[in-house]
């Protein structure tokens, strides 16, 4: 089994908390939560890939004459893309509220949001 598809999952999960925990911008973390949820999909299609496989259409041969990638992962991955895309719309709408009720996207900035 190959090592790089997780290595570049996990460098890229890296990089996105890096970007988040150094982050003073409310808009700049959400596109490093982005950037986080991204390598989510780098490591689904990792897990489903089979070196030399093809698509998973049976129409033209036999099933179990040539190997086939894993559908499963496929479909997993491509709910991952909806839900990140519904995640990320979803705080960006958050963040342009805070913008307009506090006037600013800095955290340390939001005074009436600590307890």
């Amino acid at each position: 089994m190959h090592v790089l598809p997780y290595l570049v999952a996990a460098y890229i999960f890296l990089t996105g908390c890096y970007g988040l925990a150094t982050s003073r911008n409310l808009i700049h973390a959400v596109g490093c939560l982005a950037v986080c949820q991204s390598a989510t999909y780098v490591l689904l299609l990792a897990v489903g890939y089979r070196d030399g496989g093809t698509a998973p259409v049976f129409s033209d041969i036999k099933p179990g004459s040539r190997p086939v990638v894993d559908p499963v992962v496929q479909a997993l991955t491509l709910t991952d893309v909806v839900v990140g895309a519904t995640v990320t719309a979803l705080l960006l709408a958050l963040v342009l509220q805070i913008a307009k009720r506090h006037g600013t996207v800095d955290p340390d900035e939001l005074r009436e949001l600590r307890g």
